[in-house]
Parts: structure tokens; C-alpha cells; sequence
């Protein structure tokens, strides 16, 4: 991969990586999603991330089964426990039974999914734990707006935190307010989920918009790539596009091939403005997105 991020430990990780949710929940599509994230892994996204709530945990077995022949070395793999499995006594062993599904003895990184009634000083503890015990390598936190990383940079080992993955493409800019300076400033990475706006009125007719068009028309490219293309602009940011196709999950790679211009990056703003005030940390809808999943297969 031309794009890659340096995370704050130097850890280098391809800007493209490859999302899973939703993945491993049809048996009938099963054989196919395998070949998409085989071909995204040959392509070097070798960044996988999931979560032990993406399908009770069948994304995660599905991994297992793409993953067994690969060497464990050339991957980074990224899950997420779920807020009523962060807290003593829970934690481990929602991370040991990930991995026991993914089939490995480790994680490269652990994400809290996000904020739950367990005091975050008790999960950045267990999340410290496993760590110390070479169970995880680093852990981040998801969805966590700006109150919540001030909130987590207060306890002293929050400060361990590499990764905040919130969702982020052209048509939600919100974090760019306050947030991403934010952890632009404190260095931690942005990892960007539904990068294409996948899903309802997250689209917001972005696959139609015709500067988003023009810009595609320019690279001989998709409006898709493009959207790709700007979300890991900054050399900082990991975005993570989910396809249950081989053929979308290599566009989705190329995208990794253009660079845009100034005029390009422009042209987006104006279309779709950066943010003037501070915003609520958008959100996916989970019934929006299943809709969408049902239509693509």
C-alpha cells in the first residue's frame, strides 16, 4: 500500500483497511465475503477490524477460516469489546473468547466499542491488564466524542490510548471541529468506519453528487474511491471500508492509487463544508446499515 499510518508506538499500518461488520452472518454469502477479504489482504490491507458484537461474534469466526494460512506477523488485527464486557472480571474473557474465535494467541490492537456504566477507570485497568500480559499489544476506544478523550487523558494510563475509531466520509465532518485537532494534537489516530457512508440517509446522495462525480470522472475512478482517497489524505487517518465482494473490496484498494489535488480538496468543501460549530458525534444506525447489507446481497 502506497498510503500507510505511523501509529505513536511506530507501528506502521496500511491506510485502507478492511471492515467485517455484518460479514459471516449469511451462510449463503459466506464463501464469497472469504474471497473478499482474501483479496483485500493480497492487496495489502492487511488491517482487519471487527468486534464481538458483529454477528455474536461470527465476523470473527469468519476471520479464523480467511486468516488460517496467513502468516500472523503480516497482519493487524483490531476488535472491540462491548460496553457490558468492560469491566473486571469480564473483560479477559470477552477478549479470550475473540480470540479464540479469530483463532490467535494475540491482538494487535483492543478497542472499548464505546461508553458504558463501568467506570473508565476500571476498563482502562482491565484494558492495561491484558496488555501487561501480552494479550493485546495496544488498545484504543471507539466513539468517543471530545469530553470523553479530555475525560480518558485525566486517568494515567488513559494516556496509553492509540486509536479513537469514530465514524468520519465527505458527508460527516463533525469531528473536524474540535475532536480531530484534538487528537491530532495528543496523537492519536483517527480510524474512520463507514468511510463510504454506507447505509439510509448516511448517503445523503453522495454517490450522486456532482462534484464527487467530476473528481471521479477526472482519476477514471468511482465516486467510492474518491471518498476513500479524501478520508486518508492527512497520512493519519485509517479508514475502513466493509465489502462482502471481492470486486468492490479491490476498487476500494485502488483508491490508495490516487491523490488528489487542492483543487479537488476545494471543490469537496464547498460541496460538503467542513464544520462551523461543534457537532454530536455522529452515529451509525445499525437499522439503516442492515437494510442496505440485505440489498447488496
Amino acid at each position: 500500500m502506497k498510503h500507510t499510518v505511523t501509529l505513536r508506538n511506530g507501528v506502521q499500518v496500511p491506510a485502507l483497511g478492511l471492515g467485517t461488520w455484518f460479514l459471516g452472518e449469511n451462510k449463503a454469502a459466506r464463501a464469497r465475503e472469504m474471497e473478499s477479504l482474501r483479496t483485500g489482504i493480497s492487496a495489502g490491507m492487511t488491517l482487519i477490524d471487527t468486534a464481538e458484537m458483529y454477528g455474536n461474534g461470527k465476523a470473527e469466526s469468519l476471520i479464523k477460516e480467511v486468516i488460517s494460512d496467513k502468516k500472523r506477523d503480516d497482519l493487524f488485527l483490531v476488535s472491540k469489546v462491548l460496553p457490558n464486557n468492560a469491566g473486571k472480571h469480564r473483560l479477559e474473557q470477552a477478549l479470550d473468547n475473540s480470540m479464540k474465535r479469530m483463532g490467535v494467541e494475540y491482538l494487535d490492537l483492543y478497542l472499548y466499542h464505546w461508553r458504558g456504566n463501568y467506570p473508565l477507570e476500571e476498563t482502562v485497568a482491565e484494558l492495561e491488564r491484558v496488555k501487561k500480559a501480552g494479550k493485546i499489544k495496544e488498545w484504543g476506544v471507539s466513539n468517543f466524542d471530545i469530553d470523553d478523550m479530555e475525560e480518558l487523558w485525566q486517568i494515567p494510563e488513559g494516556r496509553n490510548c492509540l486509536v479513537n475509531q469514530v465514524l468520519y466520509h465527505t458527508g460527516s465532518r463533525g469531528i473536524e471541529y474540535s475532536l480531530l485537532p484534538w487528537m491530532r494534537e495528543h496523537d492519536v489516530a483517527l480510524m474512520s468506519y463507514c468511510p463510504l457512508a454506507q447505509a439510509g440517509t448516511l448517503r445523503r446522495g453522495i454517490l450522486n453528487n456532482p462534484v464527487l462525480k467530476e473528481i471521479a470522472k477526472k482519476y477514471n475512478a468511482t465516486v467510492e474511491q474518491v471518498m476513500l482517497a479524501w478520508n486518508i489524505r492527512d497520512g493519519h487517518t485509517i479508514a475502513i471500508p466493509r465489502s462482502g465482494r471481492a470486486e468492490h473490496t479491490l476498487l476500494n484498494a485502488q483508491a490508495d492509487q490516487i491523490q488528489l489535488t487542492e483543487e479537488d480538496y476545494n471543490a469537496i468543501d464547498q460541496a460538503y463544508p467542513p464544520p462551523t460549530r461543534k457537532e454530536y458525534l455522529d452515529t451509525v444506525s445499525y437499522t439503516h446499515l442492515r437494510a442496505h447489507e440485505t440489498r447488496s446481497n
